[in-house]
């Protein structure tokens, strides 16, 4: 009977078998009583039956059944608190009773849309970042989501590699920043909280210096440009505690990522100290025999798990090859159950031992399914990340008494693009999302009439509307023209070799504007585009990527003035395709242009500027801000001092507005070439207009340390321009020296 008692104390404690031992003293415990295949079960992940970001595989009957044996152990694709709840329970028929892991691509919102990776990027605002990723972990988890594969903090310089739109731009130093905000928001107050979800830090690694731009290609860098641009997100993450890693589809210098032991073994989990767990993507484990690395499934599964790789995502070859490679002594069991052990840590700090079903609530998903302060804060976000690039004569903001304005363009009316790629579809997604014509309409005077042609498709040669789209612009006292890409042509497997508008938009542009109406031209896109005639011809330019759930309300917001725009670009805009690769942080030559038209034997195109069309950093404002008495506190510095620099920046037009105050420093002469400029701080600030305010950075020696070509990570004694301004071109400058 005390026994009974001792039970039910137990169960009313939410205590299970484990009782109060540590993490580890639970998985060692586990583990323990755990048989090969149920090791590698744990090391399985399959997706849900009616949504797959890859080819889909299941069988579903066949995925059930092993899930009853113990032999998966986590799924992704699968939500919603029954949903969730139903697999859970067959989990909860294998002999030892581990619970599943849910995992879900929430990349840039939940049930709530934010705007594009890029977009909110380009917002560069840490705090909203973050709290964005806060509402989406609340909002999956109550749907019973446990982990997100999220953020992409993939350093990329290619605008036409398709998941730009899915990181934060070209910056090592701005994306290192994001995807800390991101991890901080989707993990909140630690795993195991009811409103947080694991965060993963992808793709391991340089997946964005994918050759040629074009998706899955190969990486070809020095170990050098590895560590300097593309590893330190992956490291600051890892030492933030993101729950987990996932690697990327691409090799590295000949050796796919998912088995290089260099970058997962030697530094993740060896110099790095990583202790969470590394999932393959969709499967990458697979890919590894068209890669030619691996001569077949038994073979990938052997260099996979070698290589540092966890959990097998959709590759099927590690439930069938991994037991019997240990069996055979090809691969030491120590390797499996590092990787289940790592795998069932991350459960029992979820507190998915004490509840299988913790996660799955159906209350908590109702309070989720249409939160209305989710909306609000939706809405100024996506106002926040739209760019102002051009303003001439100061056609924005508009009058909300104006009184006819056109809508043209194919965006204008719709609806489920406003979500743009990688979101999570909902049946009702076309009655719940704000379209443009809305938003505006819903801010127009009473007497105002708004009108809509849609001229063009988003992509094809179609010019039958061209005619109703001329009329409709005649009547009006401005038009404004939404064009673009659509939302689905950039994402992941969406590589373009011309990233223009596509189909006949730039024609129709050109027909409205022979009208001589006044254009607003709205621009739709998850990555740069290249728009040299627009740039170059239209008056007004916003840059609106795809901006989510409230896009309507949102870019109404910006055009009519009740937001001033304050974004700035997270990547350069080149002029042509053939100008690609072209980032702000590039190496001098021996032979540099002297200015933007020098091309006489200089590093430089003899066909074209040598500046991209917009810099990184740039982006206008409905005012005006002024750079005056830039200060440092010495031009001589030793060792360890710091270096304090302060700028006053002044509001010097008629609307109050943000600003981001950007820091860049330049390496004059070092034992390898450095960077003509590298963002080393950056500040968002909100200034009245007629007011001014005096903004401060702070650099150390920490700030100076880079990657010699020995792989030393140090600082040297030197000269270094000190450079404050409002983008990457427009800067004012300060030389010191520095010696150790």
């Amino acid at each position: 009977m005390k026994k009974v008692y001792f039970l039910l104390a137990c169960s009313a404690l939410g205590m299970n078998a484990y009782g109060q031992k540590t993490v580890d003293q639970k998985v060692a415990e586990l583990l323990s009583k755990m048989t090969l295949e149920e090791k590698v079960g744990q090391m399985v992940q399959y997706s849900g039956f009616e949504y797959a970001t890859g080819p889909q595989k299941s069988n579903s009957a066949a995925v059930l059944e092993e899930i009853k044996k113990g032999k998966v152990g986590s799924m992704l694709n699968v939500a919603g608190a029954d949903e969730t709840r139903a697999f859970q329970k067959l989990a909860q028929q294998s002999r030892l009773k581990i619970p599943l892991l849910f995992g879900q691509d929430v990349i840039h919102g939940y049930r709530t849309t934010f705007p594009v990776n890029i977009g909110q990027a380009a917002s560069w605002d840490l705090g909203m970042i973050e709290k964005s990723e806060r509402i989406a972990a609340t909002e999956a988890s109550a749907y019973g989501i446990h982990w997100t594969f999220a953020p992409m903090v993939d350093v990329a310089r290619d605008p036409r590699w398709g998941r730009v739109m899915e990181g934060s731009g070209e910056d090592t130093y701005l994306g290192t920043q994001i995807g800390l905000a991101r991890i901080t928001g989707f993990q909140g107050k630690g795993l195991g909280s009811l409103d947080a979800v694991m965060a993963c830090a992808k793709h391991f690694a340089a997946y964005g210096a994918a050759v040629g731009g074009r998706d899955y290609n190969s990486v070809d860098m020095s170990l050098r440009q590895l560590h300097e641009t593309y590893l330190p997100p992956f490291k600051a993450a890892a030492n933030a505690g993101v729950a987990t890693f996932m690697n990327s589809f691409n090799d590295i210098n000949g050796i796919p990522a998912t088995a290089n032991q260099y970058i997962q073994r030697e530094l993740l989990k060896g110099k790095w100290n990583y202790k969470g767990f590394v999932v393959s993507d969709w499967g990458s484990i697979g890919e590894m025999i068209p890669h030619g690395y691996a001569k077949d499934a038994n073979e990938a599964a052997e260099r996979a798990i070698l290589g540092g790789s966890d959990m097998d995502m959709e590759s099927r070859v590690y439930m069938t090859e991994l037991p019997k490679l240990v069996k055979e002594g090809k691969v030491d069991a120590k390797w499996v159950d590092d990787a289940a052990g790592r795998i069932l840590a991350k459960k029992f700090e979820m507190g998915l031992f004490d509840d299988p079903y913790r996660f799955s609530n159906e209350k908590r998903q109702k309070e989720q399914t249409d939160n209305q302060e989710n909306r609000k804060f939706g809405r100024e976000f996506g106002s926040k990340s739209i760019v102002l690039l051009k303003n001439q004569g100061n056609i924005l903001p508009l009058s909300k008494t104006v009184k006819t304005v056109a809508l043209i363009g194919p965006f204008g009316k719709e609806t489920v693009a406003n979500h743009g790629f990688w979101s999570i579809a909902f049946k009702d997604d076309n009655q719940r999302i704000v379209s443009q014509f809305d938003g505006i309409k819903n801010q127009l005077d009473k007497n105002s009439t708004l009108l809509f042609a849609k001229g063009c498709n988003a992509d094809d040669q179609d010019r039958s509307m061209f005619a109703e789209a001329i009329e409709t612009a005649k009547k009006a006292d401005v038009v404004i023209m939404t064009l673009g890409e659509g939302h689905a042509m950039s994402g992941e497997a969406k590589s373009r070799s011309s990233i223009g508008f596509t189909g006949v938009q730039e024609e129709l542009l050109k027909e409205i504007a022979k009208t001589g109406k006044p254009i607003v031209l709205m621009i739709n896109a998850g990555r740069p585009l290249i728009f040299n005639w627009a740039a170059d011809h239209i008056p007004a330019i916003t840059y609106n990527w795809w901006l989510g759930t409230e896009a309507g309300n949102s870019i109404a917001d910006v055009l009519f003035g009740t937001v001033n725009p304050g974004g700035k670009l997270p990547m350069s805009f080149p002029r042509t395709e053939g100008q690609i690769p072209v980032y702000y942080n590039h190496y001098n030559t021996g032979r540099p242009a002297k200015n933007n038209t020098d091309r006489n034997y200089v590093s430089a195109y003899i066909d074209l500027d040598n500046d991209p069309k917009f810099p990184f950093g740039y982006g206008l404002s409905y005012t005006d801000f002024k750079y005056s008495d830039m200060v440092l506190n010495s031009v001589n510095l030793k060792g360890n001092q710091t270096l304090n620099i302060s700028v006053t920046v002044s509001n010097t037009g008629k609307y109050d507005g943000e600003e981001v105050v950007q820091l860049y420093i330049r390496d004059l002469f070092g034992k390898v070439v450095r960077p003509v400029k590298e963002l080393k701080g950056f500040q968002k600030v909100f200034i009245k207009k007629g007011e001014s305010r005096k903004v401060d950075f702070k650099l150390t020696t920490e700030d100076l340390k880079f990657f010699d070509d020995q792989l030393n990570f140090d600082w040297e004694s030197g000269e270094f321009d000190i450079m404050v301004g409002t983008d990457s071109q427009n800067v004012q400058t300060k030389r010191i020296t520095w010696t150790q």
